[in-house]
């Protein structure tokens, strides 16, 4: 019997007011949702909730009740909607919690005002909105004076530090509150702090060239998962399983990285959480990638990816995209992995998750900087733009990437040389010939008679280049107009006839 069991058998007392019922619920809700798991939690609130994207039913209930449920029912909509990947479900999260933040502020009710603010930050993070995070879980800290509810926020700032590539900051945060992570507070917030700290050393390992970092956060990442099993959080133990994968793959244990992968696909199968099965198909693939075994890999990415287009992971999709383009590139669909490339920046970008569009742009510079998929310029462009979002990156990983594809650049705007390998004559005019199609085009707006003109060459002999020699240019045109037949008819000798 845990604490929530125990809240639910008190409904049996007939006595119990309305108010009473329902804080009961919220309270055994609330411990679910701690364990991850998410349906216990729903079930426990079905008398006041029908589930993500409905409001509550507050009638009859007092303020502070009514404050406590819309908290709830908001950061279960959240956890339920990034496990299903359901549309809109973030949105609907934050109108909840927003409004239960408000009811509590007006109670005067600080402690659960910062609740409040921690579970609204996460849904933040689970758009890639960094900024409003750690901003919501500042404000959380200084409203929160409970231990275990302090250990929780800082948890998620360090999360939030390390989705933003601080990683610094992250262990920063840790050192300085370690001591507040002790047997006191239980196997699941050990757990989490041990996982946060394997996810911290891990990168800053990998940044600084320290393998006893990473040996370190092997030993993190196995810790995290034992606290897990011992508090019956089956779904964080499977993210942590998930997590060590990566890093075995990393360095080379491919056969450990795919057991840890098996553990954790078994868990969340079972469980039916769609978006973490996905983060896992994601990390297989890698590894598969890694084994040179395309075709397996192929079929795992796609899996991902269709699951996590369903919701609203922005940056997970954005690194499924990321992995998709790179196996699209090698088993020969160059065009296809540009185009999956480019989304995969955009996706990351506009999540406002700046260092995985800047990995998408290098990945996009990698796999294709030596092909015609993209010209010289337009490789140019796209390291310009990398650099400056990768700017703030303590990765020495992306900092090396970054160095590596600015030769790639620099080898293609100097062109052809006789020395280089398979160099010919005709594919160097080609390639040259290429890159001025390319520019006119970009010069007349996509206008194939201004482009013509610009390379001092009539119209039908330009479109044959590019409809011939230069397919993959052919999108930059603008839609062919059809030409009007003259109304005025001509006789048989060819001339027109009189009025």
């Amino acid at each position: 019997m845990n604490l929530a069991d125990d809240l639910l058998k008190e409904l049996g007392d007939v006595t119990l007011s309305r108010d009473d019922r329902a804080l009961l619920r919220c309270r055994a809700a609330e411990d679910f949702i701690g364990k991850g798991q998410y349906e216990a939690a729903r079930e426990a609130l079905s008398e006041l909730w029908q589930g993500t994207g409905c409001r509550p039913n507050l009638e009859g209930l007092g303020e502070r009740a009514v404050a406590e449920v819309l908290l709830q029912a908001g950061a279960l909509s959240g956890w339920i909607g990034s496990s299903k990947q359901s549309p809109g479900a973030q949105s609907s999260a934050k109108d909840l919690i927003s409004e239960s933040a408000s009811r509590f502020k007006a109670l005067g009710e600080t402690e659960r005002v910062g609740a409040a603010h921690s579970d609204l930050a996460l849904c933040y993070w689970r758009e890639g909105a960094y900024d409003e995070a750690r901003v919501l879980l500042t404000h959380a800290l200084g409203d929160l004076k409970d231990a275990t509810q302090r250990a929780k926020v800082l948890l998620r700032l360090t999360s939030v530090e390390c989705v933003a590539g601080r990683y610094s900051v992250a262990l920063d945060i840790l050192k300085e509150n370690a001591h507040l992570f002790d047997e006191r507070l239980g196997h699941a917030l050990l757990g989490s702090f041990h996982n946060h700290l394997a996810v911290v050393l891990k990168e800053l390992g990998t940044t600084e060239g320290r393998a006893d970092h990473l040996d370190r956060a092997i030993i993190e990442y196995t810790a995290a998962i034992f606290h897990q099993e011992q508090a019956g959080h089956e779904r964080y133990a499977a993210t942590n399983e998930n997590n060590l994968a990566n890093l075995l793959r990393r360095s080379g244990r491919y056969r450990q990285a795919h057991e840890h992968l098996d553990r954790a696909a078994a868990v969340m199968t079972r469980l039916k959480d769609a978006g973490l099965l996905a983060q896992i198909d994601d990390t297989r693939a890698r590894v598969l990638i890694d084994e040179k075994r395309y075709a397996e890999a192929e079929r795992a990415i796609a899996r991902a990816v269709q699951a996590l287009e369903i919701g609203g992971g922005a940056v997970y999709l954005a690194e499924a995209l990321t992995t998709q383009g790179v196996v699209w590139a090698r088993v020969g669909k160059q065009a296809d992995s540009v185009g999956v490339l480019r989304r995969a920046w955009k996706v990351a970008e506009e999540a406002g998750a700046l260092s995985s569009a800047g990995l998408a742009a290098l990945t996009l510079i990698e796999e294709h900087g030596a092909g015609r998929f993209l010209s010289p310029e337009e490789l140019y462009d796209c390291y310009l733009r990398a650099d400056e979002l990768l700017k703030e990156t303590q990765q020495a990983e992306s900092v090396a990437r970054l160095r590596a594809c600015a030769l790639v650049v620099m080898r293609r705007l100097a062109g052809a040389r006789l020395g280089d390998k398979n160099f010919t004559l005709f594919g160097a005019v080609h390639e040259l010939e290429a890159r001025l199609v390319a520019r006119a085009l970009d010069e007349s707006g996509g206008s194939v008679t201004r482009a013509a003109k610009i390379l001092g060459l009539r119209h039908q002999t330009f479109l044959s280049m590019l409809n011939t020699r230069h397919r993959n240019l052919l999108e930059k045109r603008t839609p062919a107009e059809k030409r009007r037949k003259s109304i005025i008819k001509v006789s048989k000798d060819g001339r027109r006839p009189l009025r």
